[in-house]
């Protein structure tokens, strides 16, 4: 396991060349192709892979520093492999075996997982409409989903289904078999994650390929929204540096400021102070949390009581974080503007840009219902929710 700065430096070089493009990809809505090629090359899908497979070995708190610093390179990078660095934490709790152990080859040889779970119309709360067919000694698949964030840049795609017996599973399909991905996401933040739809139209699945969901790594659901708080992280310090960067670049003062020129004023120096301290704080937070992954993680193979107790603290910490990422991260993106005057509301700077991609992550998993959660627990004692849904509720009795 290499130490957290060697593990960086690795991947380093090819933030920077991912930042250097960020803000005309913003601008031209381009999605990151070229970009996660780099990170695929890079070995950066076996971040996690222990090295015997040809991986890093990162521990969790290394691999979600990791996500925060290429977060601050370009947001969108980070999310859409959410749904790639989640499988490879399903395949790293397993028990070893010869399917297992490919998977982790193939990733640390740059292979990438996309994410198919949620499908949007009228479809009832919890309900799955995408199915397995049964097609020899294999399955086929068909069905649609949205918001596959990454599958459009993936070789594969992590979709939840109900096979022949209307059990919940997960499929992995391979997108080079036939499935439609579309780039369709028309959110107005994140959208170069390749958040859009997906069709599976009697698509071939490997039946060891199916896995049931039930025996999914126990703290999957901290995992994913962690994912999500280190995205906040990354653009809460992208603000940073673009507040710094302004003020010390600005010529232009106003008659009722303290100085004449802005860099030196107090009043802006507090403010982007701030905004320096929110973006620290939320690194330290997201650690904090991936440092609660780490332990559940280690849990593996320990006795339930010992499991349970590790998986329900990392969905607290993991809570703990969302809440204070989303306050911190939207509040950053508004001050920053504080001081610059009306042309840093100019399209072509995009610094909006900040306050759309930190508001819609934040929109996943509202926060009013997390911080519920929470107060009840620390009141109550009441045990969290690990598996969240939506779709159209009953109907309330007349």
């Amino acid at each position: 396991m290499a130490m957290y700065d060697d593990l960086a430096s690795k991947y380093r070089p090819v933030f920077a060349r991912i930042a250097e493009g960020s803000l005309q990809r913003e601008l031209d809505r381009t999605l990151p192709f070229e970009q996660i090629t780099w990170l695929k090359e890079a070995g950066f899908t076996g971040v996690r892979v222990p090295e015997e497979f040809g991986g890093d070995g990162a521990t969790l708190p290394q691999m979600f520093a990791l996500l925060v610093e290429l977060a601050a390179a370009d947001p969108h990078v980070p999310q859409a492999f959410r749904g790639h660095v989640a499988f490879v934490e399903d395949q790293l709790y397993r028990p070893a075996d010869p399917t297992r152990d490919a998977w982790l080859r193939a990733f640390a040889s740059g292979e990438m997982v996309g994410n198919a779970v949620t499908e949007i119309g009228n479809v009832k709360l919890g309900d799955v409409r995408t199915r397995l067919s049964v097609a020899g000694n294999d399955f086929t698949i068909s069905g649609s989903k949205f918001y596959t964030t990454g599958s459009i840049f993936a070789e594969w795609i992590d979709a939840t289904c109900l096979d022949p017996d209307g059990v919940e599973v997960a499929a992995l399909v391979r997108v080079a078999d036939g499935v439609e991905v579309s780039d369709d996401w028309m959110g107005f933040g994140q959208r170069l994650t390749g958040s859009g739809a997906a069709v599976f139209s009697d698509t071939p699945v490997r039946a060891e390929h199916v896995y049931p969901f039930v025996d999914r790594f126990p703290y999957q659901t901290s995992f994913y929204q962690l994912v999500l708080v280190a995205v906040l992280a990354g653009i809460a310090r992208s603000a940073a540096n673009d507040a710094a960067y302004q003020v010390a670049h600005r010529a232009r003062t106003f008659s009722h400021g303290n100085t004449d020129e802005t860099r030196h004023d107090p009043q802006v120096l507090e403010n982007v102070g701030r905004i320096t301290a929110n973006a620290a704080a939320i690194e330290a937070i997201t650690v904090r949390s991936a440092e609660a992954l780490q332990r559940a993680y280690e849990a593996r193979g320990c006795a339930p009581e010992v499991i349970a107790e590790r998986r329900r603290d990392a969905e607290l910490r993991s809570i703990e974080a969302q809440i204070m990422a989303t306050r911190l991260a939207t509040e950053s993106a508004t001050l920053l503007f504080e001081g610059l005057g009306a042309s840093a509301v100019l399209v072509s700077a995009a610094l909006d840009r900040h306050w759309r991609n930190a508001r819609t992550v934040s929109s996943h998993n509202p926060t009013p219902f997390k911080a519920r959660i929470l107060g009840d627990y620390v009141v109550n004692g009441a045990e969290p929710p690990y598996e969240w849904a939506i779709g159209v509720g009953k109907p309330k009795a007349t």
